[in-house]
């Protein structure tokens, strides 16, 4: 049976928690990616094709995939450095520029000229989204280019608190990865996060804590997840075959719910006001997730801080980040109310 989490600490003490975020540091490795966005209006359908017309008013760029997740960990007051793959492009640049301003390690990305920078082009039109178009390259990255980046999280080690593996089927992470990122944490109080995709499952065992979303669940665990018995089912599944201490399942407008090993599963239902845009939620998700528990909160309670920061982000069009003001307004809200 499935129980509704519950806050371990008063509002001063979540907040001391969220204080602390300043002397954490989170290494992120994963797939950086470039989020454009296209804004405009439509307000007739082409003669050309049965498809709408959009008037183009504006062109924005934003950090996404592992980058937007730096990107959230920064926002939130936490320190980070980032480790990845971007093309010998414009675009890939662009994104080692802005993540320098950000006051984030650049040394362990690696500029390919052989391989395109991954953007994904979002058209959005009166808050809607319209189309996406990706240009990217999806093949594994070689093996001595793991071993750079291995070498890269090497280097950090003395200096971090927690690595969170992102995700995005793009290449970057590998079974040889995560055997060497396992071999790097051993016998160390460094927390191993896992953002995973679905292909990639295999790759994932005996870390400390995963954030699939239902979808990410039910294709790992080979059924739907339904209702609350595959629910539960999916959850216990996950930790059983992937050895983990925690399987955070995100499900959208209906919350998450965690499994911890020994422990009932935990509800947590959603807090968002208002839903906008998902893209990049699930980067807030493991950001905030991560910090808090480097920050010596509990994983439940690490949890509901983690749907509070989400519950912000998907109020916004495109991705964004929550801010560790925005987040204690949103807990002294949500508490004292």
């Amino acid at each position: 049976m499935i129980q509704d989490i519950r806050l371990k600490y008063t509002t001063d003490e979540l907040f001391g928690f969220i204080d602390r975020f300043h002397d954490t540091s989170i290494l992120v490795v994963g797939d950086i990616i470039l989020d454009e966005y296209v804004w405009g209006n439509v307000s007739r359908i082409s003669p050309e094709a049965p498809v709408p017309v959009v008037e183009i008013k504006e062109e924005t760029k934003r950090l996404g995939g592992a980058a937007n997740v730096v990107n959230n960990i920064i926002s939130l007051g936490g320190k980070s450095c980032l480790c990845g793959i971007v093309g010998d492009d414009i675009s890939g640049r662009g994104l080692i520029e802005t993540i320098s301003e950000l006051g984030v390690k650049t040394d362990g990305i690696i500029v390919d000229a052989s391989r395109h920078t991954s953007v994904k082009t979002r058209v959005v039109a009166h808050n809607q989204q319209v189309v996406r178009f990706d240009r990217e390259t999806r093949q594994p990255i070689t093996p001595d280019k793991i071993e750079r980046i291995i070498e890269s999280i090497k280097k950090e080690m003395h200096d971090i608190n927690a690595i969170i593996v992102a995700d995005y089927g793009k290449g970057v992470i590998s079974s040889q990865l995560m055997k060497g990122l396992r071999s790097l944490i051993a016998g160390s109080n460094i927390i191993l996060a896992v953002d995973p995709k679905t292909d990639n499952f295999e790759y994932y065992k005996e870390i400390d804590v995963i954030t699939p979303n239902h979808h990410e669940a039910g294709a790992f665990c080979r059924f739907e997840i339904a209702d609350e018995e595959t629910l539960i089912r999916a959850g216990k599944q996950m930790l059983n075959e992937l050895n983990c201490e925690a399987v955070l399942i995100t499900q959208g407008k209906d919350g998450m719910t965690l499994f911890e090993a020994g422990s009932d599963p935990c509800h947590i239902p959603t807090i968002a006001r208002k839903v906008f845009d998902v893209s990049g939620a699930g980067d807030t998700v493991i950001g905030a997730l991560s910090l808090a528990i480097a920050s010596g909160m509990d994983r439940q309670s690490a949890a509901i801080i983690s749907n509070y920061a989400a519950g912000i982000v998907v109020g916004e069009v495109g991705t964004s980040v929550v801010t560790a003001d925005e987040l204690k307004k949103e807990i002294g809200d949500r508490i004292n109310t």
